[in-house]
């Protein structure tokens, strides 16, 4: 089952080390730009467009589930989608309260896409490259929603679908991914697994669906996805003044930023807002990269819960959204990061952890002064359901009388009898 590959108005590839460089669309350079990387650093790509044939049209009305709806500025959707995309954007007047912000706070769930998190965004483009490019399946490293999306998309494509994560990946996460049929290895060394991602691409015909360069570069189309955040949110609450963003690798970081980028240099929107990359303060290589003045910078791998942006090494990706937004840097602590998530759990929306690292960022720049700098209104981006972390519990076992019962609930911090 394939999709269509849709009215794309994408011209071709340009690298972010040198805008000068570009290349045709197809192949997707997916190691990096050949023209300007270095063994020390690997430049990404973007996707080009003819942006004097976008009807500005496109942007009227709700955003609804569906990539194919903003199609002329994707690359081609070869792919059939899953109804990614078209999440909610809701108030969070609680939140702002507890971050002491006196403007209003908004969260844009991506928890409710169809794999549970943003990753389906990333990855439908991803997949259509495939799909295009006649390759046999998807290979991807990941720790666990990369994955599971992943092969939720190879299946609906029908595609192989090869998953290299971590040992300490969740039992349950495993299954999930490996549900859709993909082959699931867990392999300890991270580099080992990007190498063999970049040998089952080079030699065995799958097609990369993370990044296959020691300095990450990731798939050029991926981060295009990202940009339909960005669209949702205008078309809701026009231009926000700050959008908080958990940051790893920074794909979905400059992916919101082109999206706002793009509106505003079509006259669609009026200013772009600034853009915060939020990690957690015990690694944060992209606050180093951005007060050492150095290109990447590589970290410690200190331990934090924020597991799914727990990167040892920043992105020129993530350098770039940040110069361009005149963005900051939040690194916050695990303290806040574990409010942030209780926080948004009591007001219904459940994240994993790194899912409330916006949040947590937000917090921290509150905390050190900085308020000021917060300009409303404030989007933060979730990213993903808390089901990711691979928790478990049991509740408490009572007799079958209405006093055991009763005694139980009486016992709980949050419930009055």
């Amino acid at each position: 089952m394939t999709g269509d590959d849709g009215p794309s108005l994408a011209t071709g590839q340009r690298s972010l080390g040198d805008p000068d460089v570009s290349y045709p669309l197809f192949p997707p350079e997916t190691a990096g730009c050949p023209a300007t990387s270095t063994d020390e650093v690997q430049y990404p790509l973007e996707v080009d467009y003819d942006d004097g044939a976008v009807d500005p049209t496109l942007f009227e009305g709700r955003p609804a589930p569906g990539l194919e709806r903003w199609a002329p500025l994707l690359p081609p959707l070869s792919a059939s989608g899953l109804g990614e995309g078209g999440t909610p954007l809701l108030a969070a007047p609680d939140v702002a309260e507890w971050l002491d912000l006196d403007v209003a706070v908004h969260l844009k769930d991506e928890s409710q896409n169809p794999t549970w998190s943003q990753k389906d965004r990333l990855v439908r483009p991803i997949a259509s490259a495939a799909v295009h490019e006649g390759a046999r399946g998807l290979v991807v490293s990941s720790s666990g929603n990369h994955g599971a999306s992943v092969a939720a998309y190879a299946a609906r494509n029908g595609l192989d679908s090869v998953v290299l994560t971590s040992p300490k990946t969740p039992p349950a996460v495993q299954e999930w991914i490996a549900s859709y049929g993909a082959a699931v290895v867990c392999v300890e060394d991270p580099d080992e697994r990007r190498r063999a991602v970049d040998r089952l691409a080079a030699e065995y015909g799958f097609h990369p669906a993370s990044t296959r360069t020691p300095v990450h570069t990731g798939h050029p189309f991926g981060p295009e996805g990202y940009k339909t955040i960005a669209y949702e949110v205008h078309a809701e609450l026009g231009v926000p003044g700050t959008v908080a963003v958990p940051t790893c690798f920074a794909e979905i970081l400059y992916g919101v930023w082109k999206g706002f980028r793009e509106l505003d240099e079509l006259g669609i929107a009026d200013g772009t807002p600034q853009m915060v990359a939020c990690e957690p303060a015990v690694r944060a290589p992209l606050a180093e990269a951005m007060s050492s003045g150095e290109t990447v910078v590589g970290v410690d791998p200190a331990p934090t819960e924020a597991y799914s942006i727990k990167a040892t090494t920043s992105t020129y990706r993530g350098r770039v959204a940040l110069e361009e937004s005149d963005g900051i840097v939040a690194p916050f602590s695990e303290a806040d990061l574990a409010t942030a998530n209780r926080r948004l759990a009591r007001g219904g929306t459940w994240q994993e952890d790194s899912g409330a690292a916006g949040f947590a960022g937000l917090k921290a720049l509150v905390d050190d002064g900085r308020a000021d700098d917060v300009e409303g209104p404030v989007v933060a981006v979730a990213t993903a359901s808390g089901f990711k972390d691979g928790r478990s519990r049991d509740g408490p076992r009572v007799d079958s009388e209405w006093s055991a019962i009763r005694e139980a609930l009486r016992a709980h911090p949050d419930v009055e009898l």
